[in-house]
C-alpha cells in the first residue's frame, strides 16, 4: 500500500494498516516531504517521498490511500487508475460534478476498485441504526433526524479550501441519510447563518438545517454547527411506523456521579478522531479485504458523488430561498477536465 498525504487522516490509516497483517506501507508521500519522513519514521515505513507520482508509479504498490488535500483527490484518483492500483481516497473525489464524473469513469475503464472514505459507514452505532431501518425491525421510515455538531470550527485556512459546510462536514451528514433510509434524496431545503463574521466573510456558514424529502417518502432533517461548547456532538434518530432507533454520543467512560447537588457525567468525546477510532479502523479493513479477495467497494464512488449533488442543491436552496429537486443541480456524466 502506497499513502499520499502524511497529514492527521494520513496517520490514523497509517496506523491502522499497521495493525493489519494483510497489508503493508512500503511508501509515503506528502507535499511537505518532512511530513512523509516523519510518518515514515512512525511507522516503520521503508520509503518517503516529495511527489505522490512516485507512489502511482511504483511497482511495488498494488493499492492507494488517498488523503492529500481535497482540490488534488481528482487528479491523482484517475492517475492511479491508469496505472492499475486500487484506491481508497477521502472525501471529496472532488467539488465539481464533471470532474467527479470524469474520475469515475477512469475508474470503470481500468477496472480498478475504489472505496470512498466515509467512515461513519463502519461505526457500529450507526450500523446499528441501518439495521433497525432496512430490517423492517422499526417499520416504515417516516422521519430521521441528525444532529452534527463540531466543539470548534477549523482554521480559517482550511475553511478557505474546504468548499463549505455543506460540502465539507455535512457531506458526512448527506451520506449517512441515504445509509440508514436506504432511499435517494428528491428535494432539500437548507437554511443557515453564521455566529462567526471572520467565516461569514469568505463566503462560508457556521450553522444550518436542511430538510430532506426522499424517495420511499421519508422526511429528514440535519443539523450542524460548527461549535458545542460541551464538545463532539453526534446524533441520530429515525422514527418508523413500528417504533423509534436511535444513538447518542460515546463517552470516555460510563461512571455517572451522583451528589446532593447535582446527577452528571463526564462531557463526551471531544473529537473525530476519539469518536471514530474503530469505524476507521473497520475502514481499512474492508479496503484490504477488497484488494486482496476482490469484493466490491462498501462505500462506491457514487456514494461520494450523490452527496456531492444534495450539497449543491442545499447550496442552491440557501442562496434562492427556496427548495431544490436533486434533478435541478445534477449533470449528464459527459464532461472533460
Amino acid at each position: 500500500v502506497g499513502i499520499i498525504g502524511c497529514g492527521r487522516i494520513g496517520q490514523v490509516h497509517c496506523r491502522a494498516l499497521e495493525g493489519n497483517p494483510s497489508a503493508e506501507v512500503v511508501i509515503a508521500a506528502d507535499y511537505f516531504v518532512k511530513a512523509a519522513q516523519a510518518c515514515a519514521k512512525k511507522f516503520g515505513i521503508p520509503r518517503a517521498v516529495q511527489d505522490w507520482k512516485e507512489v502511482v508509479q511504483a511497482s511495488n504498490v498494488d493499492a492507494v490511500v488517498i488523503c492529500s488535500p481535497s482540490d488534488t483527490h481528482c487528479q491523482i484518483i484517475i492517475a492511479a487508475a491508469q496505472a492499475g492500483k486500487h484506491i481508497f481516497c477521502e472525501k471529496p473525489i472532488d467539488y465539481k460534478l464533471e470532474r467527479i464524473d470524469v474520475a469515475l469513469e477512469a475508474v470503470r475503464k481500468s477496472g480498478v476498485k475504489l472505496q470512498l472514505g466515509f467512515q461513519r459507514r463502519f461505526d457500529a452505532n450507526f450500523q446499528r441504526v441501518r439495521h433497525a431501518v432496512q430490517s423492517g425491525e422499526i417499520g416504515s421510515p417516516y422521519m430521521l433526524n441528525i444532529i452534527s455538531r463540531d466543539p470548534a470550527p477549523p482554521p480559517l485556512a482550511y475553511l478557505k479550501q474546504s468548499g463549505g459546510l455543506f460540502f465539507d462536514m455535512m457531506i458526512h451528514d448527506f451520506d449517512m441519510a441515504r445509509f440508514i433510509l436506504g432511499s435517494e434524496a428528491v428535494e432539500i431545503h437548507a437554511s443557515a447563518n453564521s455566529f462567526d463574521q471572520s467565516i461569514a466573510d469568505i463566503g462560508d456558514v457556521t450553522t444550518a438545517v436542511v430538510t430532506i424529502h426522499f424517495q420511499n417518502g421519508a422526511l429528514g432533517t440535519i443539523q450542524c454547527c460548527r461549535k458545542a461548547a460541551y464538545g463532539y456532538d453526534q446524533r441520530v434518530e429515525v422514527l418508523g411506523s413500528g417504533g423509534a432507533v436511535d444513538i447518542g454520543n460515546n463517552f470516555p467512560n460510563t461512571a455517572t456521579v451522583s451528589t446532593d447537588q447535582a446527577v452528571r457525567r463526564d462531557l463526551p468525546l471531544n473529537f473525530f478522531m476519539d469518536r471514530y477510532v474503530e469505524a476507521y479502523a473497520n475502514e481499512m479493513i474492508a479496503f484490504v479485504d477488497m484488494v486482496k479477495n476482490g469484493t466490491e467497494p462498501v462505500v462506491t464512488g457514487i456514494d461520494g458523488r450523490v452527496p456531492v449533488v444534495m450539497a449543491y442543491a442545499a447550496m442552491k436552496s440557501l442562496k434562492e430561498k427556496r427548495s431544490v429537486r436533486l434533478a435541478e443541480v445534477d449533470i449528464v456524466p459527459n464532461a472533460r477536465l
